[in-house]
C-alpha cells in the first residue's frame, strides 16, 4: 500500500488544486491501480476529504475509461467484398531490426538481424498518435504469411484496409513479426515452436517495440521500458495457432507492456490457478487488461481450447467473463463449422479489432 500524506496550505481551492496535482503525479508516476484510489481525513482533514467538488473530481480522475466497445453474442462475419483490394489502402513496410539468438538471448552471445513487417493505415500522419498491434503468425508460417508484401499483399491487409475505410475499426498500425529463430523452417518444428514462442518475449519488449515504436508515432512517450509500460493501454498482441501459444506467453511476461490480447484457437499455457498467478504476480489488477478469445466447433484445437477459458472464468477471483470492458476481462467466442484455418483467423482478429480501442 502507498500512503500520500500532504499537508494542507488552506482550506479552500488552493489545496484543493495541490490535492489534485498530487494525485496527477502519483497516478502518472507509481504503479497505482486506479480503481483503488481511496480518500481518508481526521478532524478538519476530514471536513476536506468529505467535500464533494474535490471528491468528485478526484473519483473521476481515477475511475478507468474503457476504450473498447462490445462485443456481440455472436462474432461478426467479414463484410462481402473486404476480401479484394479496398480504393483507400494502407501500405506495409519491411523493418530490419537486431536482436540476438533466442536460447542464449541472456548472454547476448549471437547477434541476429531480423526482418518484421509494419502495416500502416490509409493516411498515416506522423503528427498522430495510433494504436499498435503486434499479430504473430502461427506454425509453418513467417513474418508475411498474414498479411504478405507490398507486391503480394494477403487477404487479411484488404479485410482490414476496408475496415478502416468504413470507419469500423480505428486506424491503427499492425507490426508483423516472427518468432522464427535462427531459420525460417524453424516454425515448421512444433516442439521447437513451442519454445521459441515461450522466450519470445525478450526479443518482443527490448528490441522489436524500441524498434518500431521509435520509428512510427503511436501513444509511446519514449521506447524504454518505463515509457512502454506508460502507454500499455494502447497496445495489443494478438494471433492463431501457434501464434495464439506466443499471445498466452506474451501475456504471462509481458503485462506491463500490453492491455490487450487476442489469442484464437491455440492455448492456454496453463490451468486457472497458474493463469490467477501471473496477475497476481505482475502486480496488475483485473481491470489492467481484456483477453478477447475465439475458435472454431471443426477446429481441432476448439475442445481444449474452450475448455481451458472456460476454466479460467469459472469461479475465478482474477478473470470474469463480460462483453465489455465493464463488465469482465475475458470473453470467449465460437464459430459453428469453422475449422484451423486462414478464413477462420482473420475472423477472429477482424472481431477483436472491432472490439478493441472501439469505444461507443
Amino acid at each position: 500500500m502507498i500512503v500520500v500524506a500532504p499537508q494542507l496550505s488552506d482550506w479552500g481551492e488552493t489545496s484543493a488544486n495541490q490535492t489534485i496535482a498530487l494525485v496527477e503525479y502519483f497516478l502518472k508516476n507509481y504503479n497505482i491501480d486506479p480503481a483503488r484510489v481511496y480518500a481518508n481525513g481526521y478532524s478538519d482533514g476530514g471536513l476536506f476529504a468529505s467535500d464533494e467538488k474535490i471528491m468528485g473530481w478526484l473519483f473521476s480522475q481515477t475511475k478507468r475509461t474503457a476504450l473498447s466497445g462490445t462485443i456481440p453474442e455472436e462474432l461478426e462475419y467479414v463484410p462481402e467484398g473486404y476480401q479484394q483490394p479496398a480504393r483507400l489502402s494502407g501500405t506495409l513496410e519491411k523493418l530490419e531490426y537486431q536482436t540476438w539468438e533466442s536460447f542464449s538471448y541472456a548472454e547476448k552471445s549471437q547477434k541476429l538481424t531480423k526482418t518484421a513487417w509494419v502495416y500502416l493505415p490509409y493516411g498515416y500522419d506522423e503528427s498522430k498518435q495510433y494504436n499498435i498491434l503486434y499479430l504473430s503468425h502461427g506454425g509453418w508460417s513467417n513474418e508475411t504469411t498474414t498479411m504478405g508484401t507490398p507486391e503480394r499483399p494477403h487477404e487479411f491487409k484488404h479485410i482490414v484496409d476496408h475496415a478502416i475505410e468504413d470507419g469500423l475499426i480505428q486506424p491503427l498500425i499492425i507490426v508483423l513479426p516472427t518468432y522464427n529463430n535462427t531459420s525460417e523452417s524453424d516454425s515448421g518444428s512444433y516442439s521447437l515452436a513451442l519454445r521459441l514462442v515461450d522466450n519470445f518475449h525478450n526479443e518482443l519488449v527490448n528490441d522489436l517495440i524500441p524498434a518500431v515504436e521509435s520509428k512510427y508515432s503511436t501513444f509511446a512517450g519514449t521506447t524504454d521500458l518505463k515509457g512502454i509500460a506508460a502507454s500499455r493501454d494502447h497496445r495489443a498482441f494478438g494471433g492463431f495457432s501457434m501464434g495464439s501459444m506466443n499471445t498466452w506467453h506474451t501475456f504471462e511476461y509481458c503485462l506491463d507492456y500490453f492491455r490487450y490480447f487476442a489469442p484464437s484457437s491455440g492455448g492456454p499455457i496453463g490451468n486457472r490457478a497458474y493463469m490467477e498467478e501471473i496477475v497476481r504476480s505482475s502486480g496488475h489488477s483485473p481491470e489492467d487488461f481484456f483477453i478477447f478469445t475465439a475458435s472454431g466447433t471443426d477446429d481441432f484445437a476448439y475442445s481444449g481450447f474452450k475448455r481451458g477459458v472456460m476454466d479460467m472464468g469459472t469461479d475465478s477471483e482474477v478473470f470474469t467473463f463480460g462483453d465489455s470492458e465493464a463488465k469482465g476481462n475475458l470473453s470467449f467466442r465460437e464459430r459453428e463449422g469453422y475449422a484451423h484455418d486462414g478464413r477462420a483467423a482473420n475472423e477472429y482478429m477482424y472481431n477483436a479489432l472491432r472490439f478493441f480501442w472501439n469505444a461507443e
